[in-house]
């Protein structure tokens, strides 16, 4: 299956952390045929008991707009979940995510009744957590996450990709 880039570096994300994760799940079967919705992104964590509601875009639409969509996606998500993933006592709080391209969240730190969450800050979310692991070559990212496979090369060489990005010449950078 086919995905975005948001799409499949949230699920790469949270699938690497030990959660179940389900794409592009058709909910609210109707009787003539079709859906009421889908949800993009559904990660489950039993031990941790988390149950995480991820729907990512790289819209460029208006905060009015986006409001609207992730309104409803996020109603979805309310009403069918407990359905999908059983009594709500046992999973705990339903966490749901706008995780957005294009955008910050300074303004706006929700959407719909969720939190929003820009891609830069996502990001360093990931690197970070890869900069307090250890050594890569102890714990490499398995080659079945490119993405995140990716973040930890970058995070293991910061030293090298920080100038980079500064358009510096890294061998004048003292760290």
């Amino acid at each position: 299956m086919s995905s975005n880039y948001l799409e499949q570096l949230a699920a790469e994300w949270y699938e690497y952390r030990g959660y179940f994760v389900r794409r592009h799940v058709m909910v609210g079967a109707k009787p003539g045929g079709g859906y009421e919705g889908e949800l993009t992104i559904l990660a489950v964590h039993l031990e941790q008991r988390d149950v995480v509601q991820v729907e990512p875009s790289m819209d460029a639409h208006s905060w009015e707009k986006r409001e609207q969509r992730y309104e409803s996606r996020f109603a979805l998500g309310r009403h069918f979940i407990p359905q999908l993933v059983g009594d709500s006592a046992d999973i705990g709080r339903l966490r749901q995510v706008a995780l957005i391209g294009l955008g910050s969240s300074t303004n706006h730190p929700t959407l719909g009744g969720g939190e929003v969450l820009s891609l830069g800050e996502f990001l360093a979310r990931i690197v970070a957590a890869f900069r307090g692991e250890e050594n890569m070559t102890a714990q490499p990212v398995p080659q079945q996450y490119p993405i995140l496979r990716t973040l930890q090369f970058i995070a293991d060489n910061h030293r090298s990709v920080i100038p980079a990005l500064l358009d510096e010449d890294p061998r004048q950078i003292r760290f």
